[in-house]
């Protein structure tokens, strides 16, 4: 019996996660959840799986814990995150919230030997290199949960003594596939949150439509595979049915093709190395037609270009574009600035936070701080912001 806490268990990857937890009672037992505001949801998921603890980082007043969840130990307000991560009991860690936060909750499960399964951007964006040496020091790999890290993942499962030489990032290519720069700069709040492929929450939807997301990625596939920036390849893909493809030195590629599922990639991680039934439809490639790829252009999407910048550049680069990126997000989507202002914030807070440290998670909270404090600056000085 595998022990599991889920930090963010009302979101998409948390929900799901639960799925398999529920079809593998025998496997799977629950230890805590947690979840941001989502009380409702969670008093569900608490009734269900009766875990050992569950918190709310919004904190409301315990009298509003139903009655019959009372007996259960409840941690209210940010404090639930860190409690969760360390010190109740797993075998396992699911981080799925959402932000820097995420940074923070990963180094204590790791700190308390956790194993983790990531399902955060902002853990390795900011903090690939602290969170890579705590995993190799307690000799437990971090365990991806996002598709296309999985997909890379699986493929480096079967590479024997081959050497990885270059990593295919497969992307849908959003709703501005076939636009251009102009007209990118241009889109509306209704045009760049109209995916083609999927229904997400409306900051990583944005991402999607600017690239921000596959530049974050690009992050993430540093620090979790080991290869430098530029053997990351950005590979736009519309039908999303290759998630993610390994170049290898004696000239194969492998791939990991899959109707999208997010159970599939959640419940590798979890059984990893084995695996288990999903629910997942399997794809049928005699009815799947033509398959495409085109590369990433970092001409329209500057996000890809500057993701290799930060990278080389090292320190807390990374940080500040994923600071101030949010801050930018959360402009457009109020309607504030537009969409080509994203870019232009980000370059700006780069500009201004040049040589920051990260050498200590301390460093890596004051960057993030430093970035919001130039976002924010340059979006004062905006037209309508």
């Amino acid at each position: 019996m595998t022990t599991i806490s889920i930090l963010g268990s009302t979101g998409s990857i948390g929900s799901q996660a639960l799925q398999i937890v529920e079809m593998h009672p025998e496997r799977f037992k629950v230890a805590c959840l947690t979840a941001r505001a989502r009380k409702d949801l969670l008093f569900e998921q608490v009734r269900k799986f009766q875990p050992q603890m569950a918190g709310l980082t919004e904190a409301i007043p315990l009298t509003e814990v139903p009655a019959d969840l009372r007996h259960i130990q409840w941690v209210m307000g940010p404090e639930a995150l860190h409690v969760a991560a360390a010190e109740v009991p797993a075998d396992q860690v699911l981080v799925s919230v959402v932000g820097i936060a995420g940074l923070q909750s990963v180094m204590d499960a790791l700190e308390a030997g956790r194993q983790v399964l990531l399902a955060n951007k902002e853990a390795l964006v900011t903090g690939g290199h602290l969170v890579m040496e705590k995993a190799r020091r307690i000799g437990k790999p971090i365990l991806p949960v996002d598709s296309e890290h999985s997909a890379i993942f699986q493929c480096l499962q079967a590479a024997g003594p081959n050497r990885p030489t270059g990593l295919l990032l497969t992307a849908s290519g959003g709703p501005f596939r076939t636009w251009s720069r102009e007209q990118i700069c241009h889109a509306t709040r209704e045009q760049a949150l109209h995916h083609p492929n999927w229904s997400m929450g409306q900051k990583i939807t944005i991402d999607s439509a600017s690239m921000f997301n596959k530049a974050l990625e690009i992050m993430e596939a540093r620090w979790l595979f080991d290869l430098p920036a530029e053997q990351i390849h950005v590979l736009v893909h519309p039908q999303s049915i290759v998630h993610s493809a390994v170049m290898f030195e004696d000239g194969a590629v492998l791939a990991q093709l899959g109707v999208p599922d997010m159970r599939v990639p959640i419940a590798y991680a979890m059984s990893y190395p084995e695996r288990i039934p999903t629910g997942s439809e399997p794809l049928d490639l005699f009815r799947t037609g033509a398959l495409t790829f085109e590369p990433g252009d970092p001409e329209r999407f500057p996000a890809l270009r500057l993701a290799v910048e930060c990278l080389n550049a090292g320190g807390a680069a990374c940080t500040v574009l994923n600071g101030a990126n949010e801050e930018a997000v959360a402009a457009f989507l109020g309607g504030r600035i537009a969409f080509g202002d994203i870019t232009h914030t980000v370059e700006y807070a780069l500009e201004h936070c040049p040589g920051l440290p990260a050498e200590t998670l301390d460093d890596i909270f004051q960057a993030d701080a430093a970035a919001r404090r130039a976002a924010c600056a340059y979006l004062s000085g905006l037209k309508g912001a």
